[in-house]
């Protein structure tokens, strides 16, 4: 359950991105672009954090907790890589 309220804040965060983005700019490609490059690296440091947590506190070894931590991390991205591909 934890795992799915993670993704769900990852496409949360995706949407925050894109909306910021379409405040800041215009509604082109090229704001598209740009809240995918801030998105990507975020996410990825919050799905670290995340599978840090999960080692050093939960008590799971980091080949436990590394597909969690691939699964967290790819499928906001690709949502995010998908719409970068869509918009262009």
């Amino acid at each position: 359950m934890r795992t799915i309220i993670i993704i769900l804040g990852g496409f949360l965060l995706l949407a925050v991105c894109i909306g910021a983005a379409r405040l800041l700019g215009s509604n082109g490609v090229a704001t598209m672009n740009i809240a995918v490059k801030v998105f990507i690296p975020i996410w990825l440091v919050a799905a670290g954090i995340n599978m840090w947590i999960g080692v050093t506190r939960v008590g799971y070894s980091g080949t436990e907790e590394l597909p969690i931590f691939l699964l967290i991390f790819s499928l906001p991205a690709a949502a995010a890589l998908f719409i970068q591909w869509k918009f262009s």
